[in-house]
């Protein structure tokens, strides 16, 4: 049986030091687990919200520099990896809607604080922040084409009308390439639109690991 020698323990399996049984599959190849998937195991993973089965969050009305509906903070020392976000529209009235996310390199400075969820249910708390906050009063830094990142983005010029929201609006970076977000870093959402803000729920899920995870010095 191949073994394979661990190098750093983490919050599930094998310790550091140990060398434990490689898994293989009866052809003699070897069984390789998500990435994202592993980390969720290690209890690294976690989601904001808004809205909920009677209240969903109302959006902003037009998209506005410097508001957001939802966010999630890291400070130097710890980093965000994005891996999947959904906004479900509820009722689409208005026109000109427009959903966007973006990230800064300023943590958040107002709006209601949202204790993220743990994507391992008895995971612990996370070192990450998150606010949720409707019509925009979540408050991110100003945006610039020289230092925000912008993910994801949706647009749509006519009245989306009630129940007639065409596809789910997802974001998969898991599946297309996530960014790494290094503290102090804002990973924020805007959902808006003219007349009347969306009616809606969602979610973002994220990865959150020690910085130096990713660039060891």
């Amino acid at each position: 049986m191949p073994l394979f020698e661990v190098r750093r323990g983490q919050g599930t399996g094998f310790g550091g030091g140990a060398t434990p049984g490689a898994l293989m599959n009866t052809m003699g190849h070897l069984v390789v687990m998500n990435w994202y998937q592993q980390l969720i195991l290690d209890g690294r993973g976690y989601q904001v919200r808004a809205g909920t089965i009677t209240t969903p969050l109302v959006g902003d009305v037009v998209i506005t520099d410097t508001a957001a509906e939802f966010c999630v903070d890291v400070a130097s020392g710890t980093t965000l990896i994005p891996v999947f976000q959904n906004i479900s529209v509820r009722l689409g009235t208005g026109t000109l809607h427009e959903y966007a996310t973006k990230s800064v390199a300023t943590v958040s400075s107002a709006g209601t604080a949202f204790t993220l969820l743990p994507l391992k249910s008895n995971g612990t708390a996370a070192t990450a922040t998150a606010r949720v906050q409707a019509a925009g009063a979540v408050t991110v830094t100003a945006e610039l084409a020289t230092a925000t990142l912008r993910h994801w983005s949706h647009s749509n010029p006519v009245v989306a009308g009630a129940g007639n929201s065409p596809v789910p609006y997802n974001w998969e970076p898991g599946v297309t390439g996530a960014p790494v977000l290094v503290g102090a870093r804002c990973l924020y959402t805007q959902v808006a639109a003219t007349g009347t803000g969306p009616s809606y729920y969602a979610n973002l899920d994220v990865i959150e690991v020690p910085t130096l995870m990713v660039d060891p010095s």
